[in-house]
């Protein structure tokens, strides 16, 4: 297993398929965009398959989400997630999207074994998605999610980072309509993930300042019914159920006590955070000839030295050096 030494079991892996993205959310990329990473530096498909099966068959990993960058970019990302669907045991899979070309994929990508989605909406207006987005890409979005939900990849999860004095007063109305939808909500602290390194915590919109703004609007009751376990989001009965929202609070109310994640960068490092400031590297041992055993060990001894929190609390805390498009949802 992929135990850390303060007992935690990582079962949840998150696989990077591209650094590149054909958004430019200010949360995480500047409008002019970065350097991608070169395509020899990247895992191939088969580098991908091998190390998810690694993972699958001998290190106890029962959950594998597609993520980026924007995975939809990676042209074999319908090869791979068959792949991956044909392991045994078949761990969940699921994916972590922007949603543009979602309209055209969520089909083929549910007959190839997909189990659901994630797509962020930050959100309901089109010239505020210009303003954080640098693209005009909303119809492509919410297209993309409806076809999502008619292709059974459900629950349709929503991510919503809100930005103070820019979408701030949308809480409610992304609930409304996340409702009216059928889709499940998913608010999110921004976090110090920028490439530009411009994350403040005074302008952070809070978990409990996203509650108390929903609650203006609806009753929400902690949902008791199920354990949240090592779930990032606090999960709450909306008007008494059955549907839920679920706010992150990944900067204030950390998790990282039953934290069950581990992530593979797409240039194949391992990272135990995403606030990590070490990796792991297993594609140099993997293209120099390393057996799965070797990776295997190498993979074990890299999850062994997880911290205990991401730190973001301690003065000492310093923003990865890698922005959140390049490590990977």
């Amino acid at each position: 297993m992929l135990r850390d030494s303060f007992g935690r079991v990582a079962t949840d892996l998150r696989v990077s398929l591209t650094d590149k993205c054909n958004l430019r959310c200010t949360y995480c990329m500047p409008p002019e965009g970065l350097d991608w990473l070169p395509k020899p530096e990247l895992l191939t498909a088969d580098e991908i398959v091998r190390l998810v099966t690694i993972g699958v068959e001998r290190l106890g990993i029962t959950e594998v989400r597609y993520t980026g960058g924007e995975p939809l970019l990676r042209r074999e990302l319908i090869d791979i997630v068959a792949r991956t669907a044909e392991l045994e045991p078949r761990p969940q899979i699921s994916l972590t999207s922007n949603g543009i070309g979602l309209a055209r994929l969520a089909e083929p990508l549910a007959a190839a074994g997909l189990d659901r989605v994630n797509v962020s909406l930050d959100t309901l207006d089109p010239g505020t998605f210009m303003r954080l987005a640098h693209r005009d890409r909303h119809a492509d979005v919410i297209a993309g999610l409806a076809a999502a939900d008619a292709a059974g990849l459900r629950p349709v999860k929503i991510n919503a980072v809100l930005m103070r004095g820019i979408n701030d007063h949308e809480a409610v109305p992304l609930l409304r309509w996340a409702l009216d939808q059928g889709y499940e909500l998913r608010f999110i602290e921004q976090m110090p993930l920028d490439a530009q390194h411009g994350w403040s915590r005074a302008d952070m919109v809070t978990a409990d300042e996203i509650l108390r703004l929903l609650s203006t609007e609806f009753d929400l009751i902690p949902d008791d019914r199920e354990e949240r376990g090592s779930a990032p989001a606090e999960r709450f009965l909306v008007n008494g159920g059955p549907a839920r929202v679920g706010v992150i609070g990944s900067v204030t109310r950390p998790f990282c006590g039953a934290c069950d994640r581990v992530r593979l960068t797409a240039d194949g490092q391992v990272r135990n955070c995403l606030f990590a400031t070490e990796e792991s590297d297993l594609k140099t041992a993997m293209r120099a000839g390393a057996s799965d055993d070797e990776l295997a060990e190498r993979w074990v001894a890299a999850v062994a030295t997880k911290r205990a929190g991401h730190g973001i609390d301690d003065p000492s805390f310093l923003q990865p050096a890698r922005p959140m498009s390049a490590i990977g949802g």
